[in-house]
């Protein structure tokens, strides 16, 4: 039976674009090689760490949400382990309520990203007016 659950891991600062996409690459090709599916993926970027990794004050946040056997869970985390691109990570599982919060905040978000570009031509339209006006 699947279960739904949310991975998020911190990457080293040091790495480049590429080697960040190459590491989310490699992981969500193992959740999907072992019989998981990806429900969403999140890049939250270069953020500040609230104590010191490893002497890194910074780190590349992703999150992951998929569904897997409860089974696999282990085996990703012990990936993370393995990689020493990965300074932390925290896989958790979703219950209901979660997985609805989940859905909505991902809802929220699109929507929200739809409606900036219509800011966007609005402010232009209005600017477009005012111009006129002078």
């Amino acid at each position: 039976m699947l279960k739904q659950y949310e991975t998020v891991f911190i990457a080293t600062p040091v790495l480049s674009d590429a080697q960040m996409k190459e590491a989310v690459a490699k992981y969500t090709k193992l959740i999907t090689d072992n019989g998981g599916s990806i429900v969403s993926e999140e890049d939250w970027g270069l953020k500040q760490l609230a104590y010191p990794i490893d002497h890194k004050t910074s780190g590349f946040y992703y999150l992951i949400e998929f569904q897997a056997e409860p089974d696999f869970v282990a085996t990703l985390e012990t990936q993370y382990h393995r990689d020493e691109r990965i300074i932390r990570y925290l896989t958790v599982a979703l219950d209901k309520d979660a997985v609805a919060y989940a859905q909505h905040r991902r809802e929220t978000r699109a929507n929200k990203k739809a409606a900036a570009p219509k800011a966007e031509k609005k402010a232009e339209e209005t600017e477009i007016e005012i111009e006129q006006e002078d």
